[in-house]
């Protein structure tokens, strides 16, 4: 039982390091979408990956064309903000995909238009905070749906 934690072109070393070290602990594959906004030999993303870092199932793609190529036709939730339905109502399934956005931006509306199916959100109840930090966000979709499948 696994599933596949996409990160499209992130930009923030720290988050991307936790990340890494979350899709370990939780038995994730990890794939990186470029351009990133630094480079993986990063001491950030080392310093929040520790020493495990060098044990994740790391797949990296030159372009979201790349990724989405090479995974035609597999299940995926699309997380964002912008989303209308909850991260609770996707149909978690082994070996889906989980792709997230740029921390800045969140994804792209070329991708969200694509598949208004498939896009989710973590509701946030205040007015004053846009979107959670891309570490928690991912960490509260793997966990739930390792909660659906156990």
């Amino acid at each position: 039982m696994s599933y596949n934690i996409v990160l499209i072109e992130p930009e923030i070393p720290n988050n991307t390091g936790n990340i890494g070290r979350l899709s370990l602990a939780s038995g994730c594959n990890l794939h990186l979408v470029k351009p990133f906004g630094f480079e993986l030999s990063d001491s950030r993303v080392k310093r929040a990956g520790l020493d495990y870092w060098q044990h994740v199932p790391l797949t990296i793609y030159e372009s979201v064309d790349d990724f989405f190529k090479t995974h035609l036709n597999k299940k995926m939730a699309f997380l964002s903000s912008h989303g209308t339905k909850n991260y609770t109502a996707i149909d978690y399934t082994d070996n889906m995909f989980f792709i997230f956005g740029k921390e800045s931006k969140g994804l792209s509306e070329n991708i969200t238009k694509k598949h208004p199916n498939d896009l989710f959100k973590i509701p946030v109840l205040s007015p004053h905070v846009r979107s959670l930090n891309l570490a928690n966000a991912v960490s509260v979709v793997v966990y739930e749906g390792l909660r659906n499948l156990s």
